[in-house]
């Protein structure tokens, strides 16, 4: 009787939450407990953090006279600025973390942390304004130490991010090699690979154009033509007769690798000569705005993608959902969204805290500029290893 009562219960849930795909946003909202409708709504929260912290950094100076009163902001000089930012993440990344460990392992729609996590809104608001507000009251010392310490958590969301991207990337291919027309497929990934190579080839020449336009400018030329070249080791490797992968993945690896390197030039501080593009938009403009708020919704959007995407971490990529699983894993998009608490906070203050953030700005520094070369190698290693290893495996069990 209790396990037959329990199935019924299990399937009546899982039929709910089914059902409740259909309806309007609102309705999804009403009913409280819906994983689906959840994952906007986290999403949501994570976006006004980011708006909270751009206020502080930014705008944070008209508070001065409330913030003398905290303790921890010692005369209000501690809770703006980077250290604002800070204080901001640090109560982004408690609030998910709280999520991650509140949730993780979750495995069925009948299981109450479920409810939890798609539910109990109200409650989850005010614990997240409460978990924003503690870290304005804690000491100058504490946030330097999460500071550090997200320097770490930041870039575990880029690789992260990293590995999500190059698993949809391998998908891709895959999904093209066993269409049931092969020979239309092949066509379309032929065009798509041309494609890909050829604005490719256009960034670079872009790239040397506006951030190399003087031989003295050897840094950019070495990062651009290193790029050129990381381009060309991933299509040999690539074509090689014993991966035989094809022009396709290392072309969209390419666009992938082209658009980091660019970010990485975009992030060069604006008084240096050879970044003409920062020279131009010296003053605030509506095209910095807009700049600005495609940042701040491309940080949002990158983070709610690679954590409803925990497929990409499993061993076993033929496991089927069975009836009343959980549609994604809750345990890892907390854990994206905590670690991304803690990228956002980095890319608001550059990477560093004593480094001087103009307005409406966003990663712009030296440091900014070397975390995204690194993580352009990065992504060539990871990238040549997923071709490589099952190679290599291969040859170890043939020996």
């Amino acid at each position: 009787m209790d396990s037959s009562a329990s199935r019924s219960s299990g399937n009546e849930t899982e039929n709910a939450i089914l059902n409740s795909k259909t309806e309007s946003c609102c309705g999804q909202f009403q009913n409280g407990s819906n994983p689906w409708m959840a994952r906007y709504l986290y999403a949501l929260m994570f976006l006004v953090c980011n708006i909270l912290a751009w206020v502080a950094r930014d705008y944070g100076h008209g508070a001065l006279k409330e913030m003398q009163r905290l303790e921890g902001c010692r005369g209000a000089q501690d809770c703006l600025g980077a250290e604002g930012v800070l204080r901001v993440s640090l109560g982004c990344f408690t609030f998910y973390f709280t999520m991650f460990l509140s949730t993780v392992r979750t495995s069925k729609l009948q299981e109450p942390r479920n409810v939890w996590h798609s539910g109990w809104w109200s409650v989850k608001t005010v614990l997240l304004i409460t978990l924003i507000i503690v870290p304005f009251l804690v000491p100058s010392a504490f946030i330097q130490l999460y500071g550090e310490v997200a320097h770490f958590g930041a870039g575990v969301f880029l690789l992260v991010q990293l590995i999500s991207i190059i698993s949809f990337i391998m998908w891709l291919n895959g999904c093209c090699q066993s269409d049931k027309d092969p020979g239309k497929c092949h066509i379309q990934a032929i065009l798509l690979a041309a494609t890909a190579y050829v604005v490719c080839i256009v960034g670079i020449v872009l790239m040397y154009i506006w951030y190399a336009p003087e031989r003295s400018c050897l840094l950019n030329i070495f990062f651009i033509t290193w790029t050129l070249v990381l381009l060309q080791l991933m299509t040999s490797v690539s074509l090689h007769p014993k991966v035989n992968a094809g022009f396709l993945i290392p072309g969209l690896m390419g666009l992938y690798v082209v658009f980091i390197c660019w970010c990485a030039l975009r992030s060069e501080p604006a008084g240096e000569s050879c970044n003409r593009k920062a020279e131009a938009s010296h003053s605030t403009d509506w095209l910095t705005i807009i700049s600005f708020i495609v940042a701040i919704l491309a940080i949002v959007i990158a983070t709610f993608s690679t954590g409803i995407d925990s497929q990409c971490f499993q061993f076993r990529k033929t496991q089927v959902r069975a009836a009343g699983d959980v549609p994604y894993g809750y345990g890892f998009f907390h854990f994206v969204f905590a670690t991304g608490a803690m990228y956002f906070g980095m890319l608001f203050i550059g990477w560093n805290s004593h480094y001087p953030i103009k307005k409406w700005t966003i990663d712009v520094g030296w440091t900014s500029t070397w975390v995204r070369i690194v993580n352009e190698w990065v992504a060539v290693c990871v990238f040549v290893w997923m071709l490589v290893a099952p190679v290599v495996w291969k040859s170890r069990q043939a020996s």
